[in-house]
Parts: structure tokens; sequence; C-alpha cells
């Protein structure tokens, strides 16, 4: 009996909470001239819970008795409602019904489930306003972007092979077509950073959502603004220095998810050679600049191709280092690291992290994402140098070299 009560008075309590928000929302409402309020929304959850406990003893057919009879009843008065205010708004009848069977599952089921659902209930009937103006503001490329994503994730990779599907025991397509998901993933997170924040953070927000997403791509982006706003030459090459410690950051993260052993060794010198470059980025961000802030264009949420492209580099990178580890040894998979490093550091990183002290030696691992890290870095500042101009490339390519050298000689002597 206890047990019972205390179940009915959080079935009360249920709607007790939707009706605070129900009737603070048509608090301006005249008496009697609004079909649901306060009181009704509490008696509801309590209705539900008092059928709930009935139908626990006679059988489910009383429950479902009730809420047809309940919906109809409670449908009609907010008809009549609508035909004299001219609102077509179904939500709280929705809300009605959602709450006489929260209050009824108070009763027969899980007390904290009852209460979660309630809970999420009330805040999305009380965020009504924000929830409309961020879907005017959504654009069709962006709602696009998150159903392709969808698709991708719950469509497609369940039914890819989660197996390694050549001779050589190396290439896995579910784990391949996960690592597009999370690039894709993360390119869209970029994309919303920068629209979000980009007005007023500019470069600084375009620079680490462009960073997770990919610093190569980021680099020429900002390095070609350069020649757009050749006065705002230190800005950008702060907020090419600054995709780099993002990017330094994100090769840290996913060896010490990945393979744990690689933490004491790789780390360190990933921590000062990033630590360098955010000193310098900080500086010259903080740098009063004269000339005007360029504005970042993002138009694309959904980097798809580039997720694809890069995914197939990735699977094209693990198997040559499984071949040339096999064949030539660990001089052969450096090479392989090198070479890849000039595109992109995700590549090397996730397949040494999976392959290193398994079919590749562990230092050996160690050394490629570093000679990975080196060569992208290089690289870079190659970039902006021939895509901006000389002031860029002076600052990422000197700024750059230190941070490299500081990181080689952190991890040697380690």
């Amino acid at each position: 009996m206890d047990q019972l009560l205390i179940r009915l008075a959080v079935a009360l309590a249920i709607g007790l909470l939707v009706g605070l928000e129900r009737g603070w929302h048509t608090r301006t409402t005249k008496d009697h001239r609004r079909a649901a309020g306060f009181r009704t929304f509490a008696l509801t959850g309590l209705l539900g819970g008092v059928a709930g406990a009935i139908s626990d003893v006679t059988g489910p057919v009383v429950l479902g008795i009730a809420l047809a009879s309940f919906t109809a009843i409670f449908g009609a008065f907010h008809w009549m409602e609508a035909q004299a205010d001219k609102d077509l708004s179904v939500t709280s009848v929705v809300a009605g019904m959602l709450t006489f069977m929260l209050g009824a599952y108070a009763v027969l089921g899980d007390l904290q489930i009852a209460i979660a659902g309630a809970v999420a209930m009330t805040a999305m009937l009380a965020l009504r306003e924000p929830l409309h103006r961020w879907v005017a503001s959504l654009r069709w490329e962006e709602i696009r972007a998150v159903l392709i994503l969808l698709v991708m994730t719950f469509l497609l990779l369940p039914i890819i092979p989660n197996r390694t599907v050549d001779p050589w025991d190396s290439l896995n397509p579910a784990e391949i077509w996960l690592l597009a998901i999370m690039i894709a993933a993360v390119s869209f997170g970029g994309y919303v950073s920068i629209r979000v924040w980009g007005d007023r953070l500019g470069v600084v927000m375009a620079a680490v959502a462009g960073g997770l997403a990919s610093s190569t791509a980021t680099t020429l982006t900002l390095a070609r603004l350069g020649k757009e706003y050749p006065g705002s030459a230190r800005l950008l090459a702060g907020g090419i220095l600054l995709s780099g410690v993002v990017m330094l950051a994100r090769v840290g993260i996913m060896a010490a998810l990945l393979n744990r052993a690689m933490i004491a060794h790789l780390l360190p010198g990933l921590g000062v050679a990033a630590a360098v470059m955010l000193t310098a980025s900080t500086i010259l961000l903080l740098r009063r600049q004269d000339a005007p802030r360029p504005q970042m264009q993002v138009t694309n949420p959904l980097e798809i191709g580039t997720a694809l492209k890069l995914a197939a580099v990735i699977a094209v990178v693990m198997l040559a280092s499984q071949l040339v580890q096999t064949w030539l040894g660990g001089a052969g998979v450096l090479a392989v690291a090198a070479a890849s490093g000039i595109v992109d550091v995700d590549a090397t990183t996730i397949s040494m992290t999976r392959l290193g002290g398994h079919q590749i030696a562990l230092g050996t691992a160690i050394q490629a994402i570093a000679v990975a890290v080196g060569v992208n870095t290089l690289s870079k500042a190659i970039m902006a140098a021939s895509a901006g101009n000389k002031i860029i490339g002076a600052y990422v390519g000197g700024v750059s070299a230190i941070a490299l050298i500081a990181g080689w000689a952190t991890m040697i002597m380690g």
C-alpha cells in the first residue's frame, strides 16, 4: 500500500510539473477560455496513475479504454478551443496524452524513467521559442548533412563487413567506414562552430574548428586570405599555428585512446611542440591589428568527399605499412609515413596506433607518427608561404621549425 501511494504521488507530481509549464504558457488566457491548465494536467497525471493501478488488478484492457476515453474528451475540448482561438496547435493534446501515460508508467514501471520522461517533455515544452528560432535558422544543406551522417552511421555501418578482407589481415571495412563517419562528424562540428561563433571570434574559432577537421585545409584557407588582407598577416599566421596546435593535440589524444603504450614516448614531444606553437600563436593573435579582420565564409557543412578520400588514404596507408613492414622492415614504414604526412597525419596516426606493438614494432610506429607530424608541419609552412604571402610563411615556418626541434629533442632525451 505504501509503495502504491508513493507511485501515485509521483504520477501526481508528473502532472504538476507539466501543468506548471502549460499553466504558465497560458497564464494570460481568461478562466474558462482554455481547455487545460495547471490543475487539469495535474489531475491527468494522477488519472493515469489510478488507471495504471486499476489495470494492474483487472488487466490492460482497462488502461487502454481509459487512455482512449481521456484522449477523446481531451481532444474534443481542445478542438473547441482551437475553433474559438483559430489555433491549430496539437502540442497540448500530445502533452496531455503523454502525461497520462507517464502517470500510468509511474505506477506500473520504473519510477526513474517516468520522472526522466516528464522532465524531458517539460523541457521540450518550455523551450518552444528557442527551438522554433533554431529550426527557422537552419539551412537545407545543414539538414542534409545531418541526414547523411545518420544514414552513414545507422543504415550503412551495420551492413558493412566487420572483419578483415585482405590476405594480409590489415583492412577492416567497418573500421574504415567508421573513421569516415568520425571525420565527417568532426567536419560538421567545425562548420557549426564557425557559424555560431565566427562573427565574434573570427579567425580564432575558425582555426580551432578547422584544426579539428583538417589543419592542412585550414592552412590553405587562412593563407589565401592573406592575399586579400595583407595587413592581417600576423592574425592569419596565428590562426594557422593555432590549427597546428589542435592537430598536435588531436594526434596525442588519438594515440592515447587507441594505444596507451605510446603515451610515455610520444606525448612529451607533442606537448613541447604544441606549447611552442601555442605561445607564438597567442602572441600573434593578441597583437593589435590595424587592418580589417577577415571574415570566414564556410558554405559546406559536411565535407563528405574529403572524409571518404581521407578514409581511403587511411586504408591505403594501413595496407602499405603492413606490406612495407613485411618486405622492407621499419625503414619502409617511415618512408610511407613521410609520404602520407604531406597531406595529413590522421592516416598514419590511426594506422600506426592500430598496428604498433602488434604487426609493427612499437618503436617503429612511434617514429612513424613523429615523422608524419614533422613532414605535415613543414609542408603546411610551405603552403602558407606559397598560398599566402612571405610574412605569413616566415611566421609559420620559423615557429614550426622551432617547435619541431624542441619536440624532437624532448623525444630523444626522453
